[in-house]
């Protein structure tokens, strides 16, 4: 019998992040140090458990313009700077040309 149980167990921990990645869920907390009605310090965190598909369907996707977790977002951030370099190059070999 205790291995019914455990097969159970397992499938029923498999619903469940099943339904959380496609759900979604959000936990949130405040940390918030004061002395004297001062505030010294605030921390807030916010975390989001759900599948990508979920995240873009509710708009989030920060990752793709993370160039740390995209090549794409990296390669269109070389670009730019290949960009803004060849740009100060013809500026400095115009300055640079004889009159």
């Amino acid at each position: 019998m205790a291995e019914m149980t455990h097969a159970l167990q397992a499938t029923n921990l498999a619903d469940i992040l099943e339904r959380v990645l496609d759900k979604g869920i959000v936990i949130a907390g405040d940390i918030k140090i004061q002395i004297a009605d001062i505030d010294l310090l605030t921390i807030k965190i916010r975390l989001l458990v759900a599948s990508v598909d979920k995240a873009m369907e509710m708009g989030i996707n920060w990752w793709q313009e993370d160039t740390y977790l995209s090549t794409k977002a990296r390669e269109k951030e070389l670009m730019q700077q290949q960009e803004a370099l060849e740009a100060r190059l013809e500026k400095l070999e115009a300055m640079n040309k004889p009159q």
